[in-house]
């Protein structure tokens, strides 16, 4: 079980529970165009870069390379921060879980550097995304589960009661967490 930072990080506590496996953490941080940050021009994890040359191409090439080197400090500092030794998922299958997905850029550069750890299979599973983003993601990783697909999709945010943003301390508290361990939240 590999949970993307901060948001998935709840959500696949519980399915590592259920599942009975172990979780660890996926680094990935979306690359934010300038002034609209939220909307992504890209991501990174692990070093590997992707880029939506869609929008990218509308972004002057030294603010590209000032919000990469800005989301690589931002990595390094959470890798540090959670203190922890990455699982080995060499021949075995990886589950990557979210809290959702958008347009999938974040999670197109988990998987792709998830795959340079060699995984025998790679499952994505989020709670809520737009159909068409899932329907992408089948083309890349061996199985897409997604809990809900609501048309008009609007953001990952309004499946939630409660979309509040999870702290480094919340992340600490459950990767040490173990089968029947509920940390608050």
């Amino acid at each position: 079980m590999l949970a993307v930072p901060r948001g998935g990080v709840p959500v696949a506590r519980v399915v590592a529970d259920r599942l009975g496996v172990p979780m660890d953490l996926l680094l990935v941080r979306k690359l934010g165009v300038p002034g609209q940050e939220e909307l992504a021009m890209g991501a990174i994890a692990d070093g590997d870069i992707v880029l939506n040359q869609e929008v990218a191409r509308h972004v002057p090439q030294h603010e590209i390379d000032r919000v990469i080197e800005s989301e690589q400090a931002e990595l390094h500092r959470r890798n540090t921060a959670y203190g922890r030794t990455p699982l080995d998922v060499r021949n075995k299958t990886a589950i990557v879980v979210d809290d959702g997905l958008a347009t999938g850029a974040s999670m197109r550069a988990a998987v792709q550097a998830l795959r340079q750890r060699g995984p025998g299979k790679i499952v994505v599973a989020v709670p809520t995304a737009p159909a068409h983003t899932c329907r992408a993601f089948t083309r890349i990783v061996d199985e897409v589960v997604c809990v809900t697909m609501p048309e008009p999709f609007g953001a990952v945010g309004r499946a939630y009661k409660d979309f509040s943003q999870v702290s480094d301390g919340e992340v600490r508290e459950l990767l040490a967490a173990g089968p029947g361990d509920r940390p608050g939240r």
